[in-house]
């Protein structure tokens, strides 16, 4: 499982051209399932998630973390994070969990941030988004729960 995360001062997701949700200070994660996954990475990366220190404290260094500083988070499904491109020019997203093994891995993550006391909203799962990301740094960071 990947979680790319990027810290931002703000974000939205829209749909059909309507905002569905929105954020102001905290993270956007973009979350790839692979087809291996399991509630064993949902933990990993959660636990991995929650605990980063890349928010910025008084004195604007990265010394917080998301749980500290009490800030949001947006999850948006992103499932071309599990591309291939080891060959030809076309990625293969064979790795991909299929949308009805990944959805409630998806929903699972997004209820066990919501018991860390974490405030979190969602994209669409399965879903055309539009994403509007404000990367606040920038600072962008890959977490890997197999790594």
């Amino acid at each position: 499982m990947i979680g790319l995360i990027q810290r931002v001062t703000k974000a939205k997701v829209s749909i059909d051209n309507k905002i569905y949700s929105q954020i102001e200070k905290g993270y956007v994660i973009l979350l790839g399932i692979f087809d291996f996954d399991s509630q064993k990475d949902i933990d990993i990366l959660i636990d991995k998630i929650i605990n980063i220190r890349i928010m910025a404290d008084k004195n604007n260094k990265m010394n917080l973390s998301i749980k500290e500083t009490n800030n949001e988070i947006l999850v948006v499904s992103q499932f071309t994070l599990c591309a291939d491109t080891s060959k030809g020019r076309r990625p293969s997203f064979i790795h991909a969990k299929n949308p009805k093994s990944a959805e409630p891995l998806y929903i699972q993550f997004v209820e066990k941030i919501k018991e860390k006391g974490i405030k979190i909203k969602t994209g669409g799962f399965g879903t055309y988004m539009n994403v509007e990301i404000h990367n606040d740094g920038p600072v962008t960071i890959i977490l890997d729960s197999k790594k």
